[in-house]
């Protein structure tokens, strides 16, 4: 059987918080997003974006991890965040 890195964990973890962080906000991944990108306006739905989030490298998910737990804590509004979030993968 093969071991897990600890990389591997870090990602399996990260995956799970940001998947029940989701649920728990009650966000639809089917929800679109619109995104301006040079291709002109794109509409990403949420779990598409999840998938890239999940996709990045570690440093940027611990980023967009301590946003949305700020952002939380605060009450403020998580889809804001997505929508900024949502303008780096636009095409």
């Amino acid at each position: 059987m093969k071991q897990r890195t600890n990389e591997t964990v870090n990602i399996m973890n990260f995956k799970n918080w940001l998947n029940t962080f989701i649920d728990e906000k009650g966000i639809d991944r089917e929800t679109i997003i619109e995104a301006e990108g040079a291709s002109g306006t794109n509409f990403i739905p949420v779990g598409c974006l999840l998938e890239a989030i999940e996709a990045a490298p570690a440093n940027e998910q611990q980023g967009i991890k301590a946003t949305l737990v700020k952002i939380d804590f605060m009450n403020g509004d998580v889809m804001h965040f997505l929508k900024h979030l949502a303008k780096a993968i636009a095409i």
